[in-house]
């Protein structure tokens, strides 16, 4: 999610778990296609654009690797958390964690940035790269609690969807509801807005309330003037939860606005089939 590229850091010991609202019978939890198209690809790329420099390197005599560049914030924390002689180590670190996190070396990414977290517990990026890699590889518990650190340090609503995407796997509902409502109330970027709706109306499908998550989704209904890729997320769920639904028609209706926009976006053509267009 593109918000989540302006951030760098995040960190806190998890926070009490809330009291549970447990379903009667909810459907196993799985994640979503456009989870794995969308959102989290993008916090991925995020994380390394932060850690690493786009100019390329000159060799000189002797060669010697010039440090990655962070953005500023995660610059201003290792300042202040770590002396000048150790700080090009944590920065290769960082970048080399980003990047592994990026091509989709989950494990690399935690191995890489565990000496960072040992070292300097208080620099949300590396909870951040850390949360991300355990969410990819279904490890919830563990994602939640590094990314409770990091958004607990950076005070950002960067991170509020792909942890509420945790809690909903544990079905922990009423968390997820916390922080979708946070999300409401902060009003942070349509991006970031669109990645909490789509799991806040997940969260309800779960539960078996297919009314309440059409109603949370059908907001995003209307067609804006530039599609961008978030509004195809949405539209593809609104779409599933039509179908869920029985509602063909509507199914249908939303499916073909993803295909207009994007024929090879996630599986809508097999969709439109399945439901004879």
């Amino acid at each position: 999610m593109t918000a989540a590229e302006r951030r760098a850091a995040e960190v806190r010991a998890t926070r009490a778990p809330r009291e549970e609202r447990i379903a009667p019978t909810p459907p196993p939890w799985q994640r979503d296609q456009w989870t794995d198209e969308g959102s989290l690809r993008d916090e991925a790329e995020g994380a390394s654009k932060r850690a690493r420099s786009a100019a390329p390197l000159k060799p000189v005599a002797p060669v010697r690797r010039r440090p990655p560049e962070l953005a500023p914030e995660v610059e201003g924390n290792l300042d202040r958390s770590v002396p000048a002689s150790k700080k090009a180590r944590y920065q290769e670190r960082l970048a080399s964690a980003a990047d592994a996190l990026e091509r989709g070396r989950f494990d690399d990414a935690r191995r890489m940035v565990q000496p960072v977290l040992r070292d300097v517990p208080d620099l949300a990026f590396a909870h951040e790269i850390s949360g991300l890699a355990f969410y990819n590889v279904g490890q919830w518990r563990k994602a939640a609690a590094e990314l409770e650190v990091a958004r607990t340090l950076d005070g950002s609503m960067n991170h509020h969807a792909v942890l509420a995407d945790c809690y909903r796997a544990l079905r922990r509902y009423r968390d997820v509801e916390v922080l979708w409502l946070e999300l409401r109330q902060g009003s942070p970027a349509p991006e970031l807005m669109a990645e909490g709706r789509i799991v806040a109306a997940g969260a309800l499908a779960d539960q078996g309330d297919l009314r309440g998550a059409l109603a949370l989704m059908q907001k995003t209904g209307a067609a804006p003037k530039r599609v961008r890729d978030h509004h195809l997320r949405q539209w593809y769920v609104l779409a599933d939860l039509y179908d869920r639904s029985g509602e063909i028609i509507e199914a249908r209706r939303y499916f073909r606005l993803v295909a207009e926009a994007d024929a090879q976006f996630s599986d809508v053509a097999d969709r439109l089939r399945a439901l004879g267009r």
